[in-house]
């Protein structure tokens, strides 16, 4: 009997050029892959940096907010100044000739204390429990943080409202830039940082002081320790803010914004 023949069972295969090949070009697409997914951390592990440090700085801007909106509250121009119904009376002497006779009483706030390019000192009831609070900001405030824009709150005493002795909080770590506060008159006309500082000690300072009607603040942040992965780079995080007030001075003169 004839026997059939079987078609040839052998089947074809990728030579070894081929295989190299394929795998060369699988190698370069897996190492896009892992590139891009590098990149795609490192841009969030940036991102996310930012995103704090702006949380951090945008706190305490709101913060300084809340205090200079209640600036020169009370103010003893809102006050019966003759009444006798004042227990202790208001018989506190004003340190300084050209502000309010009353300006040292722990129970009127007088404003604008002093302002610097990375310090800002004022009074007022900024808990908003009829006390008067001594309030400053500055950068290196208790001397132990050269890059720290801290803050400090106490309650007012009766005296020189620039010898109160503070108590540093919270803060905002690794400011670097070197003007914090900008501020400006109720005509736009900014005041001279070169000018600075300038305090309730002198005519001139009270005039400026109270002429105040607009304050900037400006924040950049950069820690050197955490960088950018992809450059190396310190991360930094820029942040402004700008704030009208109704400026309470008790200067005796040149105030065309008081209460």
């Amino acid at each position: 009997m004839k026997r059939e023949k079987l078609p040839n069972s052998r089947q074809c295969g990728f030579s070894m050029m081929e295989l190299i090949i394929v795998m060369g070009i699988l190698g370069v697409i897996t190492a896009g892959i892992f590139t891009q997914m590098d990149q795609a951390q490192q841009r969030a592990y940036t991102e996310r940096i930012k995103l704090d440090n702006m949380q951090e700085a945008r706190d305490f801007v709101d913060q300084f907010f809340r205090d200079i909106n209640e600036i020169g509250y009370p103010n003893v121009r809102m006050m019966d100044v003759t009444s006798a119904s004042w227990n202790p009376a208001l018989s506190t002497p004003a340190t300084y000739g050209w502000n309010n006779a009353y300006a040292n009483d722990n129970r009127t706030a007088i404003g604008l204390v002093r302002i610097d390019n990375t310090e800002i000192r004022f009074e007022g009831d900024t808990n908003g429990d009829g006390n008067v609070q001594s309030v400053r900001y500055a950068i290196n405030g208790n001397g132990n943080c050269a890059l720290c824009l801290q803050r400090s709150q106490v309650d007012k005493v009766a005296g020189n409202p620039l010898t109160v002795p503070p108590n540093w909080g919270t803060e905002v770590n690794d400011a670097l830039n070197p003007i914090i506060f900008t501020y400006f008159k109720a005509d736009g006309t900014q005041i001279p940082s070169a000018s600075l500082p300038l305090d309730i000690s002198t005519l001139a300072g009270a005039q400026t002081l109270a002429s105040i009607k607009t304050i900037k603040i400006s924040l950049l942040i950069s820690n050197p320790i955490i960088r950018d992965l992809k450059t190396n780079q310190a991360i930094q995080t820029s942040f402004e803010g700008e704030v009208s007030l109704n400026n309470c001075s008790m200067a005796a003169t040149g105030q065309p914004m008081s209460c």
